[in-house]
């Protein structure tokens, strides 16, 4: 287990940063009015310049990758309910995604915004987790219709 840990989470941190240069060529389309917005002006004026922005950025995204790469091995703890993986996993990923989008400026930086983040979070992780839910609940329906097939085949 250790060893698929440390393996998925060496794997998310380039994720982790494919995924954050993705979002913010996303933005820029959006908002940026024709331009490349590396990162948000605001961390970019504290950091004292745009480099060190876009790095400390980048370093928070790979973190985040390896977080949720390291993470994604409690899915596969037979042992824990559903109710459970999906708990803790939640909780770890909070802690890692929360604290960077504020460092990282995604969030307005006041007691509104933090909970308006965290709202936004907690849809798209629900809206994900319920995706994955009905993908996995139609995989173990096609897999016992098979094994009934098969079942039924050898009484023939």
């Amino acid at each position: 287990m250790k060893k698929k840990i440390v393996l998925r989470s060496m794997l998310g941190f380039p994720l982790g940063l494919a995924l954050g240069y993705l979002i913010t060529i996303l933005i820029s389309l959006i908002y940026a009015d024709g331009s490349y917005s590396p990162c948000m002006p605001e961390l970019a004026v504290i950091m004292g310049n745009e480099i060190n922005a876009v790095l400390l950025q980048a370093l928070l995204c790979g973190i985040l990758g390896s977080g949720f790469g390291a993470c994604s091995v409690i899915w596969e703890i037979e042992t824990w309910g559903i109710v459970k993986q999906t708990g803790i996993y939640f909780s770890i990923i909070s802690v890692l995604m929360l604290p960077t989008a504020y460092v990282s400026y995604w969030m307005e930086h006041s007691l509104q915004g933090i909970l308006s983040y965290f709202g936004i979070f907690l849809l798209i992780f629900a809206a994900v987790w319920l995706v994955q839910y009905m993908a996995a609940m139609h995989n173990v329906k096609k897999l016992n219709e098979t094994l009934i097939k098969r079942r039924d085949a050898g009484r023939e």
